[in-house]
């Protein structure tokens, strides 16, 4: 028998911390602000990409971390056109801005991180390749080049 009583709100919620946590064991932070990082960085990416592109990601995220995603969304509006990583940046900073400092930088790399670990590969690149070059170096094609890459520094 679930927790809950229905398997589908067990499932999301025991996906949803399994994300938390890789955000937490990244970032040395409480799951309160792994939540919140989590939030910036989506929420920052979809308000950038293509409209479609954006369901698509949303369709592959669990469901309460697609609430997060999906909150306060405006898909008719104009999308956001920040075009340099300060730009991108500053967006996610603005997201965080309610809670103790974190990097902006290492809070999108985290985030990314969970995004590779967990969403089909070909929806990973397709969100990457919609993001300006500058953002695109900064998101690790796979979480293997990136651990690579923090062994040899």
């Amino acid at each position: 028998m679930s927790a809950s009583g229905l398997d589908v709100f067990d499932k999301t919620l025991q996906t949803t911390h399994v994300w938390l946590d890789e955000i937490m064991d990244r970032l040395g932070c409480e799951r309160r602000a792994a939540w919140h990082i989590l939030g910036a960085v989506l929420r920052t990416l979809r308000d950038r990409i293509p409209v479609d592109l954006a369901a698509h990601l949303g369709a592959q995220l669990p469901l309460l971390v697609r609430g997060l995603y999906y909150d306060q969304w405006h898909p008719g509006a104009e999308r956001r056109k920040w075009r340099s990583l300060d730009e991108f940046q500053a967006v996610v900073a603005d997201g965080l801005a309610d809670m103790k400092p974190v990097d902006p930088g290492d809070a999108a790399l985290a985030v990314f991180q969970v995004l590779n670990h967990f969403v089909d590969p070909g929806q990973v690149a397709h969100v990457r390749n919609a993001l300006p070059e500058e953002v695109r170096r900064q998101w690790p094609q796979n979480n293997a080049d990136l651990s690579a890459a923090q062994s040899a520094a």
